[in-house]
Parts: structure tokens; sequence; C-alpha cells
């Protein structure tokens, strides 16, 4: 019955919102409860060192982005305070390693294997063309003796 009351204190029309929020703030709460288990040394020793910047960096803009809430649920406007600043430098972070992987991730040239392909190639057309020569020097001999 409390569960009915509580449904007609909002608009229905926010209530897919409501339970999206619920939903991701139970997720938060799965991860940071996860992360409190494991010691942040045992994590890190886990992870190489593009792995570990990027969990620092998922931490802090986190944890910035909670206190925005903060800010907001206190009726201070987060985009005239400090915090905004430091989320974009955060930001800013995030993107410089995130372009250090894609340049880790992006296909690499094998120089030998390239010449490799590139000789068999060359060699077949040169072989081509000989045997091509060679036919039509035989045509030709041929014609010649008949």
């Amino acid at each position: 019955m409390a569960n009915e009351d509580s449904m007609e204190d909002y608009p229905t029309e926010i209530d897919e919102y409501l339970t999206g929020f619920d939903s991701s703030v139970n997720d938060v709460q799965n991860v940071v409860q996860h992360l409190l288990t494991v010691s942040k040394s045992d994590l890190l020793l886990k992870l190489d060192p593009l792995e570990q910047a990027k969990l620092d960096l998922m931490s802090a803009y986190a944890l910035n982005s909670l206190f925005w809430m903060y800010l907001v649920t206190q009726g201070v406007n987060p985009k005239e305070h400090g915090i905004k600043q430091e989320l974009e430098r955060i930001r800013t972070y995030m993107n410089r390693v995130k372009e250090i992987t894609e340049k880790k991730k992006a296909a690499r040239l094998d120089k030998e294997a390239a010449s490799r392909f590139l000789r068999s190639a060359l060699w077949e057309a040169d072989e081509g063309k000989s045997k091509a020569s060679t036919e039509h020097s035989h045509q030709t001999k041929h014609r010649k003796l008949n």
C-alpha cells in the first residue's frame, strides 16, 4: 500500500527515467563495492600502465561526477563551480589515453612481409612476361619453318 502511495507522488511520465536511474545507481553501487573489496595495489599489479591510467582516470571522473550531482542537490550551479574545469581536465587526459590506445591497436606494416610480397609479385610478373615472350618466339620460329 505504501508503494502505491509513492507511485502517486510523481508523474507517470518520469517513471521510466526513475527506473533507469535506480538501475544505474545499483550498478554503480555494485562496481564500487567490488572495487572496495580489492586492494588498489593488488589491482594495479594486475594491470599494465595504460590500464592503470584508465582506472585512475575513470575513478577521478566518477568521483567528480558524483560531486557534480551533490552540488546540484544542494542548489549550487556546478557550471559556475571549479568542478566543471576539473571534469574538463580529466576528460582531456581520457582523450589522450584513448588516442594512445588507438595507436597501439592501429595496423602496423610488417616491412619484411611487404617486401616478400612485392618480390613475389614482381617475380611472377617477370615470369609471366618471359613465358609470353618465349611462346611468341616459338610461334615465330614455327612460322618461319613452315
